[in-house]
């Protein structure tokens, strides 16, 4: 699989959303290897944009169709600023339900010391608290250079997700939380999207 990330900072939520509307119906059908788009705007204005496909090639494909560089051309527009795109080829999808229903996505960005080892734990750990944690939808990790990382978490809405928050986990969880802070470097960047626009091919 291979992932792009595209964040922005925009001032009229509701037109960037109607553009990406415009590309889920227009451009959507006909994109080569297109797994699915999560994306959204946080109350600060913060745009997040992630975009699946099943390899590097097919995102460059559609990179490299007239429409696609007309429609972006327009959707550039509406962007604060220039946008900062990272391309990944290093993903990993968990699901533990369908992440398409999510009310509410939590986007983590931060950088570990051994990268492999965090997503080991996180995914034992999404695992195993299935039954405590049936807010959890999903994850997609994505993987970037020095160790550094997009976390995407897919849950059934905000409320959920802060009770689950609070709740006092059981030892072996708390001991997985532990050992991901330690691997940790800086201070992660957290990005809540209330609103989130979750699409796929079917």
């Amino acid at each position: 699989m291979f992932a792009q990330t595209i964040r922005g900072k925009v001032a009229d939520p509701k037109a960037v959303r109607a553009a990406v509307q415009r590309w889920m119906q227009d451009l959507g059908p006909t994109a080569k290897g297109w797994l699915g788009s999560t994306g959204g705007v946080t109350d600060g204005g913060d745009l997040f944009v992630l975009v699946r496909f099943d390899s590097e090639g097919s995102a460059r494909f559609n990179s490299a169709r007239p429409e696609q560089d007309n429609w972006w051309s327009e959707f550039s527009r509406l962007l604060d600023g220039e946008a900062i795109f990272k391309d990944s080829n290093n993903l990993l999808v968990e699901t533990n339900g369908d992440p398409d229903t999510a009310g509410f996505v939590q986007v983590i960005m931060g950088q570990s010391t051994d990268l492999e080892r965090s997503r080991q734990v996180m995914t034992e750990n999404l695992r195993g608290s299935q039954s405590a944690r049936p807010d959890i939808l999903g994850s997609v990790s994505v993987g970037h250079e020095d160790g550094k990382f997009t976390s995407v978490l897919y849950f059934t809405n905000e409320a959920e997700a802060r009770k689950g928050e609070r709740q006092d986990f059981p030892p072996d969880v708390k001991a997985a939380l532990e050992e991901m802070r330690s691997l940790g470097v800086g201070t992660p960047e957290y990005l809540d999207i209330r609103d989130p626009w979750i699409h796929s091919p079917h």
